[in-house]
């Protein structure tokens, strides 16, 4: 848990967006603290996910500052996130579907790869003890992830819940202090659901990873979560503890409504 003299992994202070005339994003602050597991809810709509592309680096905000652990990432192009530290999963599976499991996960090491064209073409020296560090990591998290038999399998071949690992993995393969989780559970059944909640706490406890997600499915966001920050039409609403979150009357109304009384 996080004590107040920590700096923040990740601080959003005011961050807008306005694409057009509709600002999809307004004035919202949230923070992560090292080893904590956030979370980022509100109905669909809300302006999650473009929240999410601030502060990732995928879209610029119109206003507004975001830290990475103190520094301003004002400056910094959207590929430079990644070597920051912070790693994301997406909604929308963003995987090499012909890729196999090894190739996707290897992906998330270019950001680790130091080498120049010309020595990759000797694959000696530098080139190849990279090589050969990439793919422990890699063996390493296919462990973590109990995915030892898919290792050589085309992404195309698994099923949903497996190719959500793979996702999972490969945000992991770049050694991110920040991990940013885009409805990770979506799609899969009860016991997909545990796995993937087991998973997102031995990322933080064993790993020192911090994590913010979004997520609909409001019994792992009460179980996971140290905090959560609501959002409805962009703007910020509530901000608390699960419980604290669960019994504002402003949340129950725009976003839980009568399955408030259940979470």
């Amino acid at each position: 848990m996080s004590t107040p003299a920590q700096t923040p992994v990740l601080e959003a202070i005011g961050i807008s967006k306005r694409f057009g005339g509709v600002k999809a994003v307004n004035a919202v602050s949230l923070k992560v603290m090292p080893g904590e597991i956030v979370s980022l809810i509100g109905p669909n709509g809300a302006g999650k996910t473009t929240t999410f592309n601030l502060v990732s680096g995928v879209l610029p905000p119109s206003e507004g500052q975001i830290l990475f652990k103190g520094r301003d990432t004002a400056k910094l192009k959207s590929s430079e996130f990644a070597r920051l530290g912070i790693g994301r999963t997406f909604q929308n599976l963003a995987l090499f579907r012909q890729g196999s499991v090894i190739e996707n996960l290897l992906v998330g090491r270019h950001i680790h790869f130091n080498y120049s064209v010309l020595e990759s073409l000797a694959f000696w020296g530098r080139p190849r003890r990279e090589e050969i560090a990439a793919r422990e990591k890699v063996e390493q998290i296919i462990e973590f992830l109990e995915i030892e038999e898919l290792r050589d399998k085309p992404v195309s071949q698994l099923a949903y819940g497996q190719q959500k690992r793979v996702e999972l993995g490969r945000a992991l393969a770049c050694e991110p202090s920040l991990l940013l989780l885009d409805e990770i559970v979506a799609g899969m059944n009860r016991e997909e659901k545990e796995d993937i909640a087991r998973f997102t706490l031995d990322i933080r406890d064993e790993f020192g990873v911090a994590v913010l997600m979004i997520e609909h499915d409001m019994q792992v966001v009460m179980d996971l979560s140290d905090r959560v920050y609501v959002l409805d039409f962009g703007c910020l609403i509530a901000q608390g503890t699960p419980a604290e979150v669960a019994a504002n009357p402003a949340v129950l109304a725009a976003y839980l409504g009568e399955e408030g009384s259940h979470v």
